[in-house]
């Protein structure tokens, strides 16, 4: 037991930035909490934090112990869920984000399904276009889409997309259908966010800046322009996949199409997968495969 002593105090410090906070997520004294780091400090001859009157701060040496420390905790929790067969019921908080469309259209019906499943789980699905600071905000997990950036996350790929390059019969009745990149230059491109679009050439990604009388960042405005006839519009297949099985929209340039983009469930590298979350992922990845 000798070996425990401090080490939840120490944890809950590391992760709160404060002993007032830890004290408080305990439910024990702040000076308690003080007491049981300072002789944790010393037992192991090391110092964990950094304290001044505005902050506390871990250490190098603090951030390896709550490494360790955080996934023996998360051990001794999982074996507690264990016992008590929460690892075949899901319950509890589920907070998670997503891109708005895709969410709206993709991910937000999955959950729905999940959440009829187990009716135990209380869920908070935040679906916005920013990308938000998962730690900070209390996050289980975040939906991204396309290249990743962000390399201190933890990532599962669940799905791809692909991006579609179209326009409406009636615009290529009347402006003709391009059959390069460079042909791009004499037709009406409807922009979203950016002003250009991708393609690759000769297997390389190549971006091509594009131009027309319409630029919005709403995807479903730009499908709907492409529908009346109005130009050409790139967009990712869950925006277009119905009107080009119905013939509303012609795919374009085909040859020149990207690789498929990855759909991506990323997490923090540091935190244990609770048995929730991990089925959650399971159910993303079996329902998107279909």
């Amino acid at each position: 037991m000798y070996l425990w002593e401090g080490v939840n105090e120490f944890v809950a410090v590391a992760e709160a930035e404060s002993f007032t906070a830890a004290a408080r997520r305990l439910g024990i004294s702040t000076a308690q909490v003080s007491r049981q780091v300072s002789a944790l400090e010393s037992r192991l001859s090391t110092k964990l934090f950094y304290r001044t009157t505005r902050k506390v701060s871990v250490t190098e040496a603090g951030q390896i112990y709550y490494q360790h420390c955080r996934q023996v905790l998360d051990g001794l929790e999982e074996a507690e869920r264990a016992m008590t067969n929460l690892q075949l019921i899901p319950k509890g908080r589920l907070r998670l984000t997503a891109p708005v469309t895709y969410g709206e259209k993709i991910i937000a019906p999955l959950v729905n399904d999940f959440v009829l499943r187990y009716p135990e789980l209380e869920v908070q699905l935040n679906l916005t276009n920013q990308k938000l600071d998962l730690v900070g905000g209390g996050y289980d997990l975040a939906i991204r889409l396309g290249k990743l950036e962000d390399s201190t996350m933890m990532a599962r790929r669940l799905s791809s997309r692909t991006l579609y390059a179209c326009a409406s019969p009636a615009y290529l009745s009347t402006y003709g259908e391009p059959y390069s990149l460079s042909e791009l230059e004499q037709h009406n491109c409807l922009q979203g966010n950016l002003d250009y679009w991708r393609f690759q050439e000769q297997g390389k990604p190549h971006n091509i800046r594009v131009k027309g009388n319409m630029k919005c960042d709403s995807g479903w405005a730009l499908l709907d322009a492409a529908l009346k006839g109005i130009g050409i519009v790139q967009l990712p297949d869950y925006y277009v996949q119905p009107s080009l099985a119905s013939g509303r929209l012609v795919s374009l340039l085909e040859h020149y199409q990207e690789a498929d983009d990855g759909i991506w469930a990323v997490y923090p590298h540091n935190r244990h997968l609770t048995t929730k979350v991990r089925m959650l992922l399971d159910f993303f990845g079996e329902s998107l495969a279909r």
